[in-house]
């Protein structure tokens, strides 16, 4: 049945025991971002627009810096803008052979990375990486947008809660934040707002800030013969949270539309059982590292302020005398008979070489736990730098191995399912037709996604090592004689696999039947060419017979004449 009278209830008990899920991370969220990146996380909803000092508690910037490069790494190495990183696929790898189809495909990935490129995806997906590194998890909302086609939004620790459905994949997003009375009548309309906001609304208090909850589930009353946005598969809902409801609208909520696909996407670094936010990411496993260097770096600077300005003692004679520290400075005071004067109460030697040797020793650690070492890896490594991501495969191999079910996770958790629906908004959107429109052998094909990123095609780089190897060895064999050899290797099927491996445009790779004919006319024509000198040699020999002299004495007259002898013929 549709969202009736009471629904409002229903979504504050379900907001309620999210929120009651996710409580015993906030405290946890909060001291990562105290120690790591004070400005990421919302805890309260009005913490919003907050110009406070925050950083009080980190003194060494180690972890900030490393969290920084960690970011931009991942990054870079998951989905730049610069290269491509993702590229579409057919289930048949026969068909993949085919070159209408691979150009197809090419071409629409071109467009999906023109209109990510148009929109705001590359400046939200290193915020949500961050996230993901900071806290364990990160949310992202994916939205339809007339300009861009899409537009993405990336939400912050503890302001948001989610639910997973019976496969543990989250489905439900609940987010709590405030608006100002004008932005809310703006958005809902004056007849969608509580009584209190439409009040402050006639009163002109349009800066007044009132709270929102914006709630995405699965839809109970999907129904596909139904063409309004309450009726797909996914049911999105604002309204004011135990805020007084609107008695000209008896549902109590602010807006009710739809979804089509589940828009928002919330990877994991890890996740322990059946829990719903992630875990084990680096900020949480260096955070004893953080604190315990925050501390080091403090005793070493209490240290050396009393090695350099320790406290004096002195007789009571001085008591009342201005005394200055200055260099240079003079301090004039009756002298004690005892040789009693003014000097340092202790002296403090700590042991500097030691306590920055061992700090350096936890900066380490720091920089591991993010995988710092991993991204600096092409400018860090001393002697020739590697040339490319298989190169640094073959140098970091296991380090990268270590990232792998991060990139499987984020993968599966975030950009497969981004870019399928960006993929159905295009479609939705009558973009792929006309000059896009696919060929006939892809239709009901369900297409799948590729990963061609740095870090990706890295990971993927020992398929391409196993081609370059084998194609070296068998080239060795035919050098030392054995020509044979190459009847047992594939050198066309080599050239395909190590371009679907390694992402080159398949515009560059010559389909199968064009390379087949291309074959065929080089081999008529060297036949017409074997031909034709044959011919040729043919005419020469006919010409030099005919130009011969059988006269006496030449040559053929004496061959004759040795065999008729021979033969006894008169």
């Amino acid at each position: 049945m549709p969202v009736a009278e009471g629904r409002l209830d229903y979504f504050n008990r379900q907001t309620s025991a999210m929120r009651k899920e996710r409580e015993s991370f906030i405290t946890h969220y909060q001291e990562l971002a105290e120690f790591t990146q004070p400005r990421r996380g919302r805890f309260y909803i009005q913490d919003r627009n907050k110009g406070d000092k925050r950083w009080n508690k980190i003194i060494n910037s180690r972890a900030t810096q490393a969290l920084r490069k960690s970011r931009a790494g991942m990054h870079a190495g998951v989905m730049s803008a610069a290269r491509p990183w993702f590229a579409l696929e057919t289930p048949d790898p026969d068909m993949m052979e085919f070159a209408p189809v691979k150009v197809w495909l090419y071409r629409v990935e071109q467009l999906m990375r023109a209109v990510l490129n148009a929109s705001n995806f590359y400046n939200m997906a290193p915020t949500l990486i961050g996230e993901l590194i900071l806290f364990g998890t990160g949310a992202m909302l994916h939205v339809d947008d007339f300009e861009d086609v899409a537009r993405f939004y990336t939400f912050t620790a503890g302001s948001y809660m989610l639910g997973q459905n019976h496969r543990l994949q989250v489905q439900t997003l609940a987010r709590e934040y405030e608006m100002t009375a004008l932005q809310m009548v703006g958005e809902f309309g004056l007849d969608r707002v509580s009584p209190t906001v439409r009040r402050a609304y006639d009163n002109s208090d349009y800066n007044g800030w009132y709270p929102v909850t914006h709630f995405i589930e699965k839809n109970p009353e999907a129904d596909e013969t139904k063409k309004t946005a309450e009726f797909m598969p996914f049911r999105s809902v604002y309204y004011e949270p135990g805020g007084e409801k609107n008695p000209s609208k008896g549902d109590g909520l602010l807006k009710k539309s739809g979804f089509l696909e589940f828009p928002a996407y919330c990877p994991r670094w890890d996740v322990t059982g059946e829990d719903i936010y992630g875990t084990d990411c680096p900020a949480m496993q260096a955070l004893g590292d953080i604190k315990g260097l925050q501390i080091q770096e403090r005793r070493k600077a209490q240290g050396l302020d009393k090695m350099i300005n320790p406290p004096l003692v002195g007789p009571a004679a001085v008591r009342n005398i201005p005394l200055t520290s200055l260099p240079g400075g003079a301090n004039l005071y009756d002298g004690n008979p005892q040789g009693v004067k003014l000097a340092p109460l202790y002296q403090v030697n700590p042991p500097f070489g030691e306590l920055s040797q061992d700090m350096q020793r936890v900066e380490r650690r720091i920089d591991e736990a993010f995988y710092v070492d991993l991204f600096l890896a092409i400018t860090n490594m001393e002697g020739i730098q590697p040339k490319n991501q298989f190169e640094l495969a073959q140098r970091d191999q296991e380090r990268l191995l270590q990232l792998g079910p991060v990139l499987e996770r984020l993968h599966n958790e975030f950009a497969g399912l981004m870019i399928t629906r960006l993929f159905n908004q295009l479609v939705r959107a009558d973009l792929l037709k006309g000059g896009l429109a696919p060929p006939p052998e892809l239709a009901g094909v369900d297409l799948k996604i590729s990963y061609i990123s740095t870090l990706a095609m890295a990971q993927r780089a020992v398929a391409s090592r196993a081609i370059d190897d084998m194609a070296a060895f068998v080239s060795g064999l035919m050098a030392a004689g054995m020509t044979d050899a190459a009847d047992k290797f594939d050198y066309d099927q080599a050239i395909d696999e190590r371009a679907a491996v390694t992402g080159v445009p398949p515009r560059l790779i010559v389909p199968d039947e064009i390379v087949v004919q291309k074959r065929q006319k080089r081999e008529q024509q060297a036949q017409q060419a074997q031909q034709l000198a044959m011919a040729q040699s043919a005419a020469t020999t006919g010409k030099t017979l005919a130009d011969t002299q059988t006269g006496d004495p030449s040559m053929l007259t004496a061959v004759n004449d040795t065999i008729k002898k021979r033969t006894g013929a008169q």
